[in-house]
């Protein structure tokens, strides 16, 4: 993996998530109830944290859980619940380092198929359906990893052309279009609810 990612908006971030892919797969789990740019900001400021260049999964597995959360915990904090992403974090780290020996690659390296590598993104801890799809989306769209049948596996993340998700995000522009589809989905969804009363 050595590619520019636009999705932390900061190029230092950026770097990272580009060429890491433990970096990459950490900011798709921090991905919830914070800005996008804040959660995939989130690996950096982890690692310089550790005092390290990258992520390392068997030295976050190996933390001390106090001292990761409050790791997380300082400020600028890297999520809004930084206390439950630090376990979520070490919870991925050590199914990494007991599934794959902490080779966070691994997880899509030689995969056959999309449903396979599906079904791999989504054994991991915090990622559920929706996450395992936008980041199989994510790999095939901007990382190069396209196994048999992958935008199938992928849903509709995995369409050309559509700006729904982190995978279509290559700079402001396109965070502009993804932002304004996810407005239209959460608008769609109030609506529907209402009339459902």
């Amino acid at each position: 993996m050595d590619v520019t990612l636009h999705l932390a908006q900061d190029p230092e971030a950026d770097e990272l998530l580009g060429r890491s892919p433990l970096a990459a797969l950490v900011g798709m789990l921090l991905d919830q109830q914070v800005p996008m740019e804040w959660a995939f900001k989130g690996p950096s400021t982890i690692a310089r944290r550790m005092g390290a260049e990258d992520l390392d999964a068997h030295d976050i597995a190996a933390h001390d859980p106090e001292a990761f959360a409050a790791l997380l915990s300082d400020k600028p904090a890297v999520h809004r619940y930084p206390g439950s992403m630090a376990g979520r974090v070490q919870q991925l780290c050590r199914y990494l380092v007991d599934t794959y020996d902490g080779d966070a690659e691994a997880v899509w390296r030689g995969v056959g198929t999309g449903k396979e590598l599906l079904k791999r993104l989504q054994d991991l801890p915090g990622f559920g359906k929706q996450k395992a799809q936008i980041f199989l989306a994510l790999l095939g769209k901007q990382l190069g990893v396209r196994p048999d049948g992958w935008r199938e596996a992928a849903g509709p993340y995995g369409d050309p052309g559509s700006f729904r998700s982190v995978a279509d995000i290559t700079g402001p522009e396109s965070l502009t279009k993804v932002r304004a589809h996810k407005q239209e989905m959460k608008a769609a969804a109030k609506a529907a609810k209402a009339a459902d009363k």
